[in-house]
């Protein structure tokens, strides 16, 4: 069997568009060149009322590149990253990548072991942090770089396209973190894609509160505002009121995880999305039914996108044209997607682009099990594309349920109980078994629910109703919350484990 091949992606490319990926070679030559065209231009604002233009961020950027000089720092070393965002911490970041310092931005839950492991694979020179206590053992710092020497002339921007920007650690839902190499042309790539496919222009202002440690808030928010010459407002965490507050003040794009959405459609501030541009989703499926809510209720049609720690962006529903919940929709510019046949007839999404990450640091054996013998990476997620040719994710590879020989992904019968009234969330796993390989069992959190037992008849025959035999749940589990991750990632072993 041959592999089925996504849609071009110019389908996202506005008429008498080109799709130029490389435009500025670099994230700073395309920043700085964005700086110098408008070097009054409100580039990054805070609720508290700081504003800060293009020609400040180039003279504070510059001046904490020096300090990295002062402080003994040479272009290549590495530094972590690991704080709320702030000003400071975006002065601290952007002026690390114009020296040319590889960034490892880390997890800001991350406890000192966990920095320490991740230290220990990564071996940064300097460490720059909320609380330099966190990281015992590191040269530290805080965001306003106070801790480091008043700053001395130092050369920036003179990286190259192939010269590393992130070394961004993996997830880790499943197995030991692995820190993907990011180069500045990834990450160009990536940002361009985006800002040609969601039209984004100097005009627009992003109300930004994802975390600044994670590919969604990093290369897609800030990256992607700085390579389209907008504004962004800087929310120090996600509340539906400070969102409100942002649009009301004239936010036009807003980014957030299937979470946020949830809790806005759960609040009066819901009806704000009315005045958005754009409302993306990502980072975790978005259930059909909040996308079709929030629809209903404010007329805001939520974009899905699907990216990856290793590609940055790689597919996105159109800006233009049709947004299909349940689908991540087509290639964004300069990416090509297949389906690669697998076992048991589940086809495995691999991708290809100049977003691509070149390799796993300091894991050959990773890298290599990671590509394909033709360059195309393999995402380990499962796919199917429909008539028009949108991508709809099935799940993951490594959390396919074979039952009775039978494949069941976990995400469609998780849908299938969160849409029961009385689930509040719900996740599945593989349990194994003698009989059957491995057995399917829900971990569900009850709504208002008190009788479990009823609940557990309620959803048995809602399953009966809605799913094939071999896919309804066997055994039932009440627990209080689904373990995520930090973008909302089911935590899938974690189930398994407390089964």
């Amino acid at each position: 069997m041959t592999a089925a091949v996504a849609p071009h992606w110019s389908a996202h490319l506005a008429p008498g568009v080109d799709a130029d990926l490389s435009l500025g070679a670099t994230l700073p030559g395309a920043w700085t060149a964005r700086w110098a065209a408008d070097p009054g231009a409100e580039v990054i604002a805070t609720p508290s009322g700081r504003s800060v233009t293009a020609a400040e961020l180039e003279q504070l950027t510059a001046a904490a590149a020096g300090r990295y000089a002062a402080a003994g720092l040479a272009p290549g070393d590495r530094i972590m990253v690991s704080a709320g965002p702030s000003v400071e911490l975006v002065v601290a970041y952007l002026a690390a990548l114009r020296y040319g310092l590889t960034v490892v931005p880390v997890n800001t839950a991350y406890t000192p072991v966990e920095l320490a492991n991740l230290a220990a694979d990564s071996h940064p020179v300097l460490a720059v942090l909320d609380d330099v206590d966190r990281a015992p053992g590191i040269p530290s710092t805080t965001p306003d770089l106070a801790g480091l020497p008043a700053p001395q002339a130092a050369p920036v921007d003179r990286v190259q396209p192939a010269d590393p920007a992130l070394i961004v650690y993996t997830s880790g839902t499943t197995g030991r973190p692995k820190g993907a190499v990011l180069t500045h042309a990834n990450l160009l790539a990536s940002a361009h894609a985006v800002r040609l496919a969601w039209r984004w222009t100097p005009e627009d202002r992003l109300a930004l509160s994802l975390p600044l440690f994670h590919i969604h808030g990093l290369g897609v928010g800030l990256h992607g505002t700085l390579v389209a010459g907008g504004s962004l407002l800087l929310l120090p965490r996600f509340e539906p009121s400070a969102v409100a507050s942002a649009i009301e003040g004239g936010c036009t794009l807003f980014f957030g995880v299937p979470t946020m959405y949830h809790r806005l459609a759960e609040s009066p501030q819901l009806t704000a999305l009315r005045r958005l541009r754009l409302a993306v989703s990502g980072s975790a499926p978005l259930p059909a039914e909040l996308h079709d809510a929030v629809r209903e209720r404010t007329g805001q049609q939520i974009l899905e996108r699907y990216g990856m720690t290793e590609t940055i962006m790689l597919v996105s529903n159109p800006y233009d044209g049709p947004r299909r919940p349940g689908t991540v929709g087509l290639p964004l510019p300069g990416v090509s997607v297949r389906l690669a046949p697998g076992a048991g007839g589940t086809t495995e999404i691999e991708v290809a682009g100049p977003n691509v990450f070149g390799g796993y640091l300091d894991r050959p054996e990773a890298t290599a099990e990671a590509f394909t013998a033709d360059g195309w990476f393999r995402t380990g997620d499962l796919g199917v594309l429909d008539d028009d040719g949108y991508l709809r994710i099935s799940g993951r590879a490594k959390e396919l349920i074979i039952t009775g020989g039978y494949n069941v992904y976990p995400r469609e019968v998780e849908e299938t109980l969160r849409a029961h009234p009385g689930v509040a969330d719900a996740a599945v796993a593989g349990v194994p078994s003698t009989e059957w390989g491995e057995t399917v069992v829900a971990y569900v959190v009850p709504g208002d629910v008190v009788d479990t037992s009823q609940l557990e008849r309620e959803l048995t025959e809602w399953c009966a109703a809605r799913l094939a035999p071999y896919k309804r749940p066997r055994g039932w589990r009440w627990i209080d919350v689904v373990p995520r991750n930090a973008l909302g990632k089911v935590l899938r072993h974690e189930l398994s484990q407390g089964g």
